[in-house]
């Protein structure tokens, strides 16, 4: 008995075998297909026996049998018709089928019951039937809450003239409705707008009040259709108030909003409803700053029409879909089940298509198994994959035509990307022309290195070979077993320079033409590890000239470089007509002066757009953040640093050089003359000048990695300096295969040691020093007994690590001497130590001591070291789970960053901190630096960084130092240190032990300071040593 007639005469108790009837023959020969009108006729029927069973079965196939789906939504109208049943029985039963069709469908299929929902939402439909149809949409925000999302632009308008219902139950339901909605939205802009939203569809009088507080908004997430269908209602009753204020507060809000629109299909359906009604305010407002603001509206949403226009033919359409399906299926005439399934599949799929749900697996689950009652598994998924490929050839943006079509073709691939585990882009196209320069956009990590290494390596599929289309890669990056080679030596060394035989005098040639001369600041026969960022790029790009590339892959080619080399890359590039560039650049000059078009990562693809970077943010405003400090929503935050022993005074200084002349040993000429410079905790000093005018190297000096020929450097023997050095990764090299976490745990494990600190040119001893040390030294011992003085000459053989302060405050180290069976407990004074050749020895306790005194701020533990590489803005999955050989060159310099904050520095030195790092973290870093106590200098040719930063400027010209700036600077910050700058009473040691830390001594009193003053006066009469405290009221008072 086929299932059409068992409908005819249901009986509750036929429920269960017609559900494993449907389950094990199919939609199609159980008769479900063909009786499916019956069964929705039984439902609707006066008779309560009749409608009661044909309700059970409906919720039974609901809920046991999805391959039903596509055919039992003709139920929805008479389950919801039902809600009027004098049967309190049929009444409930009709819910509960009501409630099972909505929550059991596929959530992509949810659309395909709104045509039975919206008719029963209409006023003269009894209150009973649009409450129960405003429930089914309220569980579609629970069961399919992304495609309600996709389809609030048609449920706002039903459920909004719902709410003003006078009916309470009507009201109530509509209420609970948009509510639903509102939490699909998925905006967090207007997240904290839910209530007032919901008031002012209510109460048109509170729309003035709502606007204005919605335009105290900050738009900062991508705007989708979900959230313009929630707002736009409120804007469009915005601009309709008599009130001009609330009509500008409108068009500001649009104007906002719709710059924030990444995809202009989003805003199509709301065009006809915002742009008419702002022209007519443009024209009628009376007010001209008003009329203004609205006109620049009108013109952003005009910019926004076009753009949709264009793309109006890549929206998931269920009519192609369903054309594409029978072409696919082979089954044009379908008519009966067949034509209801391939109706149904479309809209699954067009869903699917809306939100971008493209992969294979993908459609094979929600699309492929809609067929199975009709064609074997394999055919049915064989057939969906090509409609699944016909519709991402729906997906892709139209193409401009580019109006020089002579232009040659040197490109034009499909391929997918990834890095390891990582996909970076997925089936995406890429097309380059010869002579056309493309900036290559996307956030740090998406895979812009990554791309360009493998277009260089061949690892791209469809890409012509490097034999064919010689392409070079460009970067600056020199290994560290060619550092010791000369400028020639090291570009004749390279492998493609060799295989197209250039000769030495060619490479030396054009060289030259970048500055490499003998009488230059850059030598071709000096070795490149003398060479300044700046001059590597340049060498980098000498190199990639020889080449005679056809295309140019070039990877940040302006770090590194002044004003003057800046301006000359682009001019070299622009004068490459021939020649094909890609260019990753965080500075948006070069994008805007050079580039023709841009690419851009978005989503798994690669768009490409025609202009420079400023015709870019035009059509995609999020992309401002890469190049806008201000932009910024990430945040970094840097760790405090903690007070210094003896130095109380912001102003005090905690780093010197006087007087320092430097020259490298290769060469004649100095490269620092004369420098003097000093930096406190108040220091927020710029330093800038040419490549190779010395500023790398007077930061080496000042911290110590090299030493002077003449004059002095000085460093507090507290203070903790965290230097991040131009070429940053050298912190990192040996350490490849780490993760950032062990990385900065091996760094600082010898008991909170800095491992790297020990490498220091300074830190290395002299044969002078050497010679000193084994020399016998006449020192006085006193018995602690006696009294008696006794004079010897010892040798000391090693300093043990101890320090302590004497009687006059002097520091005094442990030592063991030479032939001594005593283990600890000698100490000598630094004055004699210095004499006996030990000045290094103590530098190197002073900076275990002070690394020590940062460990009591946090245990050295793994989730403690997670926690500060987030604040460094590396996120917990590349920071504690991918080893860095993995990480971008963005996410490398945060690591590094984070190892030098790890111990809270007092000084901070960042040498070229802008390179490989984007706007997004360059913005963060700047807030990050703003509010840290410390002093920090910074090295850059970035002058939006440093000026946002620095108040004092330091000028290096030829190894000439001049400052400039604000000269009092330093002087107005030479304030007491606040308290929050000192360590709390209890703090935590490595191993997280409560210590006990000794608190700043309270304000000296008018009496206590006239003691002593009196006894500072008799100290420098007897030429006694003052102490810190005594030293700094001296200076005060001028007794010095």
């Amino acid at each position: 008995m086929s299932l059409e007639s068992k409908f005819a005469e249901l009986k509750v108790e036929d429920v269960p075998s017609i559900v494993e009837a449907v389950k094990s023959q199919g939609v199609e020969k159980s008769g479900l297909a063909a009786g499916i009108s019956v069964l929705a006729a039984r439902c609707d029927s006066k008779d309560d026996a009749e409608a009661l069973s044909a309700l059970k079965t409906v919720k039974a196939l609901a809920e046991e049998c999805p391959e039903s789906q596509a055919f039992i939504k003709e139920c929805l109208a008479a389950c919801l018709d039902q809600a009027l049943s004098k049967s309190s029985e049929v009444k409930d039963a009709s819910e509960e089928a009501a409630m099972a069709i909505c929550e059991k469908i596929n959530p992509f299929g949810m659309k395909s019951l709104l045509p039975y929902i919206f008719p029963r939402l209409a006023v003269e439909v009894k209150w009973q039937v649009r409450t129960r149809a405003l429930k089914c949409l309220t569980a579609f925000s629970k069961t399919a809450p992304k495609q309600l999302g996709d389809a609030l632009p048609e449920v706002v308008p039903e459920v909004t003239a719902c709410m003003w219902d006078t009916k309470k139950q009507v009201k109530d339901a509509a209420s609970e409705a948009m509510k639903g909605a509102l939490e699909v939205v998925g905006n967090r802009d207007i997240d904290h707008m839910t209530e007032q939203i919901l008031v002012a569809i209510t109460k048109p009088k509170e729309v003035p009040e709502i606007m204005h507080k919605m335009a105290g908004v900050t738009f900062v997430q991508s705007v989708e259709s979900p959230a313009l269908a929630m707002v736009v209602p409120l804007l469009l009753r915005g601009l309709r108030e008599k009130n001009t204020a609330t009509k500008r507060q409108s068009a500001v809000i649009i104007n906002n909003m719709s710059k924030l629109v990444d995809n202009p299909i989003d805003a199509a359906p709301f065009l006809p409803l915002l742009l008419p009604a702002l022209e007519t305010n443009a024209s009628s407002i009376a007010d001209p700053e008003a009329r203004e603001v609205t006109e620049r509206a009108v013109k952003q949403l005009n910019r926004l029409k076009g753009l949709a226009d264009k793309q109006m033919s890549v929206r998931g359409d269920i009519t192609k879909l369903e054309e594409e399906f029978k072409k696919c299926f082979g089954c044009e005439d379908a008519s009966g089940g067949l034509a209801t399934v391939l109706k149904y599949a479309a809209t699954i799929a067009t869903t699917m298509m809306d939100l971008r749900y493209m992969e294979d697996l993908q459609w094979s689950k929600n699309v492929a198994a809609q067929f199975i009652g009709y064609f074997e598994k394999t055919k049915a998924e064989e057939n969906t994959e090509k409609v699944r490929v016909e519709a991402e050839k729906m997906l892709v943006m139209p193409e401009e035509d580019d109006e020089e079509d002579d232009a040659e073709e040197l490109c034009n691939c499909t391929f997918t990307l990834a890095y390891g585990t990582k996909i970076l882009l997925h089936n995406t196209k890429m097309r380059l022309k010869r002579g056309k320069r493309y900036g290559l956009l996307g956030a740090n990590d998406c895979g812009k290195t990554t791309l360009m290494r493998a277009i260089a390596n061949n690892q791209v599929e469809g890409f012509p070979d490097t034999s064919q289309v010689r392409t070079v890669f460009v970067e600056a990056d020199i290994q560290g077993e060619q550092s010791h080679l000369s400028c020639v030596d090291y570009v004749c060394a390279d492998a493609k320079i060799q295989a197209y035989g250039i000769p030495k005098d060619e490479v030396r040639k054009v060289l030259a033409t970048v500055g490499f001369t003998e009488d230059g600041k850059a030598k071709p026969d000096h070795a490149v590890s003398t060479l300044s960022g700046g001059w590597r790029m340049k060498l980098a790009l000498a190199r990639a000239m020889l080449q005679k590339a056809d295309i140019l892959l070039l990877d940040e080619p302006t770090n590194h470089l002044d004003v003057i080399n800046v301006a000359w890359v682009k001019k070299y590039l622009n004068s490459l007509v021939d020649v094909t560039s890609i260019i990753v650049s965080h500075d948006s000059g070069l994008l805007n002066d050079c580039c023709t078009h841009i690419l851009s990562f978005d989503n798994l693809k690669l768009l490409q757009y025609k202009g420079n970077l400023d015709e870019y943010v035009k059509i995609n405003p999020a992309a401002r953040a890469y190049f806008s400090l201000t932009a910024s929503k990430m945040k970094f935050k840097f760790p405090q640093p903690g007070p210094i022993e003896g130095v109380k005074s912001k102003g005090k200084a905690l780093m010197k050089m006087v007087n320092c002349t430097f020259t490298y040993p290769v060469n004649t000429k100095p490269t620092l003359y004369n420098i003097t410079v000093q930096v406190s905790l108040s220091s927020r000093i710029a330093c800038i000048g040419e490549n190779g005018a010395g500023k790398s190297t007077m930061i080496k000096l000042l911290v110590g990695e090299i030493v002077p020929q003449e004059g002095d450097v000085w460093k507090h023997p507290n203070a903790r300096i965290a230097y991040v050095a131009q070429h940053a990764f050298h912190h990192i090299e040996a350490h490849l295969d780490k993760t950032p976490n062990e990385y900065i745990r091996w760094r600082f494990s010898n008991n909170g040691e800095d491992k790297e600190s020990l490498v220091k040119t300074s830190m290395q001893y002299t044969d002078e020093e050497i010679a000193l040390q084994k020399k016998p030294f006449e020192i006085q011992i006193v018995d602690e007994a006696s009294g008696k003085v006794s004079k010897v000459k010892k040798v000391v053989s090693e300093l043990m690590g101890g320090r302590k302060q004497n009687k006059s405050k002097e520091y005094e180290y442990e030592v063991r001497y030479a032939g001594s069976t005593v283990e600890h407990g000698e100490y000598l004074p630094a004055k004699i130590l210095k004499k006996m050749g030990w000045e290094k020895a103590m530098k190197a306790v002073d900076l275990k001591m002070a690394q020590l005194a940062g460990m009591l701020a946090k245990p050295l533990s793994a989730k403690n070291v997670e926690e500060h590489l987030e604040g460094c803005g590396l996120a917990r999955e590349f920071g504690t789970h991918y080893r860095i050989s993995a990480l971008s060159g963005g996410q490398k310099v945060k690591v590094v960053l984070a190892a030098a904050m790890w111990m809270q520095p007092h000084i901070v030195i960042l040498d070229e901190p802008t390179n490989y790092l984007d706007r997004e973290s360059l913005g963060a870093l700047a807030g990050a630096i703003e509010s840290f106590d410390g002093g920090v200098i910074i090295i850059s040719h970035n002058n939006e960084f440093v000026g946002k930063l620095c108040p004092e400027t330091w000028v290096m010209d030829a190894g000439h130092l001049e400052t400039k700036g604000d000269a009092d600077w330093m002087l107005k910050q030479d304030t007491k240190i606040e308290d929050q700058m000192q360590i709390n009473a209890d703090m935590t040691d490595a191993a997280g032990n409560k210590v006990e830390v000794t608190q700043e001594k309270k304000k000296l009193s008018k009496k206590e300071e006239k003691a002593m003053i009196k006894k500072i006066k008799a100290k420098i009469k007897a030429g006694e040593a003052l102490e810190s405290d005594e030293e700094e009221l001296a200076f005060e008072k001028e007794l010095l």
